[in-house]
């Protein structure tokens, strides 16, 4: 199964319209089944599924269970949201995914910066917020992936991500310190989070602080098992244990909660009351009513405002990144995830789900738990929906400050502090877009912070459009001297006047008048502002009785050059010498083309 179980059909990978035949454009003819198996990916790999396969399944989708109903109430509770919704939204994701997902290790959910970019507008509008953002985000997303706009995600850049997912780890880490030492309330930003803490250190619980503490020590220290998947029995089990500490952790906390309140000792803040049973069917609010105002489906898309594209573009990075690492070396089609993801949140949406997306944790638990399809999501939507139909009246004794610990701990396996070294190593430059998307998202707020951080990775773009690398110099070649210029990059209309400029200033501090030869070899293509600005170079060089030369250059310029200004092709070469061009002698300046 291991090709064909979670991968679209080779014939799917054939992108181009038109086929070549014999010499011939001969257009394909529409197959329905190729499209079916491209869109619908369970019917290529399904009917290929095994007993083996499902054995292997189950045990992943019961391990990664484990994992998602602890992390689902906790991010529902960073969200703002009353833990059961942590479990509403850890279900359908599951199912959909199945039918649709072309990843066989991604498992959608809750994630962190999903309930981070979801908690100010829960706050301020309510539990129903959620569900809406949940299908407006699945319809942008669905949309984006029927428009084949899974390139827009590329200009994103690494950089602004790290900055990004650095920030919410901090935020969203932050944000549970004051549940973690039993203080009351909530925060709304990581300045705020760290004031309260700091102005209410008096009100600190010494048995939250105790409990949660050692709850993140168990944490660290179960992680770092010596397990392994495939030792002895007690490597094993040792393996299990580290995948499901998540778990293990809840639970050890429920039954330490549990055996003290019935003795009628109550040390620790708990979750309290969890709503029982399966979320109603039903379709997503399109009309809230909050504060005594009713507001209609064009005012909740105004009051969202740049959430309405930060929350699916967002989902779409985290996903799409997911299934890329996790693919190894098998192409990912970004368009597909993106109809499987709008697809999760639409219909989430008529489960009461907040905004989800694939779950690097639990895909990383799937990965490692040898999940060999996309059917290990069935078990552990089963396992969530069992939870929630038995066993809400036992979540409500776990600690608040062990679910503090687990977001907390999972936060710090968040944070990625090698990107820096990493960047300083490579190259220095994109330090500054990491750095504002980190110190903007701190600041101001997540959503805006990656605005920042993109804006200043455009302008870092633009910057070295219009300042292009120049290689300016002169060349003596056999008695001959001449400016040599060559652009290392192709040409755009920001870098026209530039180039220009760098060539007559040369020119102006030298009293004696050379020839000049512009080198093409690395410009593959050029736009009417820069056939302009060399037209005026070469006027301008004329009028210094100074003689141009467009040397090397590709057809695909050239022709763009000498349609601008026919007078131009009398400038170029591409045979001969430069001696014998200028002079009449017989040297020559070999230039070779890349």
């Amino acid at each position: 199964m291991s090709g064909i179980a979670y991968s679209p059909v080779a014939a799917s990978n054939i992108n181009s319209s038109t086929w070549w035949i014999a010499g011939r454009n001969v257009a394909p003819r529409f197959d329905l089944k190729q499209l079916l198996l491209r869109r619908i990916p369970v019917l290529a790999w399904l009917p290929l599924y095994s007993w083996s396969k499902l054995l292997q399944d189950t045990l992943a989708g019961l391990t990664v269970g484990l994992t998602a109903i602890p992390q689902g109430i906790a991010y529902a509770i960073v969200a703002g949201l009353p833990a059961q919704y942590g479990l509403y939204s850890s279900f359908m994701g599951c199912f959909v995914y199945l039918v649709f997902g072309s990843c066989k290790d991604v498992t959608v959910g809750p994630t962190a910066i999903m309930a981070l970019l979801s908690q100010q507008h829960v706050m301020r509008l309510g539990e129903d917020i959620a569900v809406f953002i949940c299908f407006l985000s699945g319809c942008i997303i669905l949309l984006m992936g029927l428009l084949h706009l899974g390139f827009l995600v590329e200009f994103v850049s690494m950089p602004v991500i790290s900055g990004f997912s650095n920030a919410a780890a901090i935020i969203i880490g932050t944000s549970q310190l004051g549940t973690l030492l039993g203080l009351n309330g909530r925060s709304d930003s990581f300045i705020d989070a760290i004031s309260k803490v700091v102005k209410n250190i008096n009100y600190i619980t010494p048995w939250d602080t105790l409990l949660g503490v050692s709850s993140m020590i168990v944490l660290v220290c179960l992680k770092k098992l010596p397990g392994k998947k495939n030792g002895t029995a007690f490597q094993k089990f040792l393996w299990v244990v580290s995948l499901a500490r998540n778990a293990v952790v809840v639970i050890v906390g429920i039954i330490l909660s549990y055996s003290l309140s019935s003795y009628g000792i109550k040390p620790f803040k708990i979750t309290g009351n969890i709503t029982e049973g399966l979320p109603y069917l039903s379709p997503p609010p399109f009309s809230i009513v909050s504060r005594n105002h009713t507001y209609d489906f064009m005012e909740l898309i105004s009051d969202l405002g740049s959430t309405t594209f930060s929350v699916p573009m967002i989902a779409i990075l985290e996903s799409i990144a997911i299934a890329k690492a996790f693919a190894k070396g098998k192409t990912v089609d970004a368009n597909q995830e993106m109809l499987a993801l709008g697809l999760c949140n639409i219909f989430g949406s008529f489960v009461r789900s907040m905004p989800a997306t694939g779950s690097f944790t639990r895909t990383a638990v799937n990965n490692a738990s040898g999940v060999k399809t996309p059917m290990g999501g069935v078990i552990t939507g089963c396992l969530v929906l069992l939870a929630c139909g038995l066993l809400t009246s036992t979540f409500e004794f776990i600690p608040k400050a062990t679910l503090a610990a687990v977001i907390i701990v999972a936060m710090y396996y968040m944070f990625d502090l090698r990107i820096f070294s990493v960047l300083w190593r490579t190259k220095k430059i994109d330090l500054i877009p990491l750095t504002v998307t980190l110190l903007s998202c701190l600041v101001i707020g997540p959503e805006y912070g990656m605005i920042a951080g993109i804006a200043v990775n455009l302008i870092l773009l633009l910057y070295f459009a219009a300042r292009p690398g120049l290689l300016i110099e002169e060349r003596v070649v056999d008695g001959l001297t001449i400016l040599f210029v060559s652009p290392k990059q192709s040409l755009s209309y920001p870098a026209a006047e530039y180039l220009r400029e760098r060539v007559m200033s040369w020119c102006d501090g030298r009293s004696e008048a050379i020839p000049v030869v512009v080198e093409g070899r690395h410009v593959l293509r050029i736009d009417a502002t820069v056939a302009k600005n060399l037209a005026l170079l070469l006027v301008d060089l004329e009028a210094r009785n100074q003689k141009l030369v467009f040397w090397n250059w590709y057809e695909e310029a050239r022709r763009t050059l000498i349609s601008y200004d026919a007078s131009l092709a009398m400038s170029f070469r591409t045979s001969g010498s430069i001696a014998q061009i200028f002079s009449g002698r017989s040297a020559s300046i070999h230039v070779p083309r890349e």
